[in-house]
């Protein structure tokens, strides 16, 4: 075998287009295995687990293009090699047929009547777009993750002199007006408004509305640290207050990982003031007793059944499959949860702590159960794969799921793991096959385990989606995967596969929610707030190609700037051009 490496030093590519690089050079003759990403060191360290190490990564820093062929030989690896930058101009060309304005002012100028900006760029670069474009009137879909809190705070700051909204940054999913954002589903108008500060709660939420009979009004995310002491929940009460007058929404729910205590006061107090009944699903969080039109659930799965109950509808007794018991080998015992969404990997630990124990993660409950090392298991763990150190200049699981095929390989071969826990994530922006990627995994971790395991998932999407949810689960129970109806009860099926007993009651091992008084609303929603949440968006995109496509496939008038770092490579020109306002 010979591993040889190419690297193009300040030249950026976005992670889509790399990505498909990288799928066709693994198709070359002679080529085993390759890699194209940008050299951040967490990705580099990701080429060397894969088995793709070369003496020139040392010399690759997060702003150069690093290209690395594994071939039978020598002569191959470089001639695949000889094919990047033909493979490279081949993919720009596609994405740059047509005129590209360069800046966010331009593109404006180029869609009359732009209200939305979408922004996937790298997460250094992230606050200086999204302002750009706030500062063009538009408000801002940021997907981007790795952008600094104080960025966040300044932002939503100018968001809120501006009567604008900042749905970021690390926001997934969102639905406006029938529209989705990022990783969106295919999902049915209807009552049910949605406010969440996590992307695959969103998703979970708004999936099992649908397949209940009912629909979404708007689905409003808001980024991770939303309510977190130092942003406030700026995001979360603007889309709060926003969904208490929408004409659409008779039912509000309001989702997130545990917040700051302080900031779930004030959102309270505002939801308690609202004419309309609230669910709450804060993952685990109680309050001690009950609030006149606050509704709380402790799980995603609960705030959707709650949501359809409270329109007064009737729904089905949920059913968890019930896989025949297995004679594990002695010693083996541990479930091993893998997840490309953040919160569906909260909500698991919330399943199964109560019923196993201690859950070690890497986005824990508690910060006693917080993994040392995310790269490595013990006893029962549960990962979020797309959380920001396997994130850093390079795609997020639901988009190329290669990081979690690995990890499931590894984790397979661990004598004490019984079952491995799985999300598959389906929707607008998301891989074409998330499901076949799962199961081909998984058929291959069988084959070189050579012992009994069990793999346990549930599929977040409809039959709407462009991975249409019946086709993906038939898939994975081709390939012998347990298909649960939602994340909730896939963890209830691992729990008790592992010998587990269903709990009396969950634990109190997170605060209790106090709930104060209310607070009457006064204050509407902005007018331009208004205005979105009433129309078709017409967007600028800025960043991953892939989201301006599926803005396309629904529909939607988008324009796509033609992103470039500042200053590549440069971190003195960099901090000039910041200090400078560039």
């Amino acid at each position: 075998m010979a591993v040889v490496a190419r690297i193009r030093k300040g030249a950026y590519h976005d992670s889509v287009a790399l990505l498909q690089v990288q799928r066709a050079l693994r198709e070359l003759p002679g080529v085993e295995e390759a890699g194209v990403v940008m050299g951040t060191p967490a990705n580099l360290a990701l080429l060397r687990e894969a088995g793709l190490d070369a003496p020139d990564l040392q010399h690759a820093g997060p702003d150069d293009l690093v290209a690395v062929v594994r071939a039978r030989t020598e002569p191959e690896a470089v001639r695949a090699l000889e094919r990047l930058d033909e493979l490279l101009a081949h993919r720009a060309g596609t994405q740059q047929a047509d005129y590209r304005p360069r800046s966010v002012r331009t593109a404006v100028r180029a869609l009359p009547g732009a209200n939305l900006a979408v922004v996937s760029v790298p997460g250094r670069f992230a606050a200086g777009v999204a302002e750009e474009a706030l500062r063009e009137g538009l408000h801002v879909f940021l997907f981007s993750d790795n952008v600094a809190v104080a960025e966040e705070v300044r932002l939503k700051r100018l968001a809120t002199e501006r009567g604008l909204l900042v749905m970021g940054p690390d926001c997934g999913t969102a639905v406006v007006a029938g529209t989705g954002l990022g990783f969106a589903n295919g999902l049915r108008r209807g009552p049910v408004g949605i406010v969440a500060a996590s992307g695959t709660g969103l998703q979970e939420v708004a999936c099992l509305v649908h397949r209940l009979g009912v629909g979404v009004s708007h689905a409003l995310g808001t980024g991770s640290r939303d309510l977190s002491e130092e942003v406030g929940g700026a995001t979360f009460i603007t889309a709060l207050l926003a969904l208490a007058e929408d004409p659409l929404t008779e039912v509000i729910v309001l989702l997130s990982k545990p917040p700051s205590p302080q900031v779930a006061t004030r959102v309270l107090r505002v939801a308690r003031g609202c004419s309309k009944p609230v669910v709450v699903s804060f993952l685990g969080a109680q309050p001690a007793g009950a609030w006149e039109g606050l509704h709380f659930a402790t799980t995603l799965e609960e705030a959707a059944y709650l949501a359809v109950r409270l329109l007064g509808r009737e729904i089905p007794e949920r059913a968890d499959p019930t896989p025949e018991p297995l004679a594990w080998a002695p010693g083996q015992r541990w479930v091993r949860g893998l997840f490309a969404g953040g919160t569906l990997c909260v909500e698991a630990q919330v399943i199964l702590r109560p019923r196993l124990g201690r859950v070690w993660s890497n986005v824990p409950l508690t910060e006693q159960a917080r993994l040392p090392d995310p790269l490595v298991s013990r006893e029962h763990t549960v990962v979020d794969l797309g959380s920001d150190e396997f994130t850093v200049g390079r795609l997020h699981p639901m988009l190329d799921p290669s990081v979690r095929n690995l990890r499931l390989l590894h984790e397979a071969q661990d004598p004490e793991v019984a079952v491995i826990l799985a999300d598959v994530v389906l929707g607008y922006g998301a891989h074409p096959d998330p499901a076949g990627e799962l199961a081909r995994a998984w058929e291959d971790a069988l084959r070189r385990s050579g012992r009994k395991l069990v793999c346990v998932t549930s599929v977040c999407g409809t039959e709407l989606d462009p991975q249409p949810y019946p086709e993906q689960v038939r898939r994975l129970r081709e390939a012998g995967i347990v298909v649960a109806p939602s994340n909730a009860a896939a963890a209830r099926v691992a729990a008790a596969l592992c010998g587990a007993q269903a709990p009396s009651a969950f634990p109190q091992w997170l605060p209790a929610v106090e709930v104060p008084e209310p607070v009457p609303i006064h204050r509407p929603s902005s007018e331009p707030v208004r205005r979105l949440l009433s129309g078709t968006p017409r967007v600028v995109n800025v960043g991953l190609e892939s989201f301006a496509q599926s803005l396309q496939a629904q529909g939607v008038p988008v324009v796509s700037v033609d992103w470039r770092p500042p200053a590549p490579g440069d971190p003195e020109l960099l901090d000039l051009l910041a200090r400078l306002g560039g």
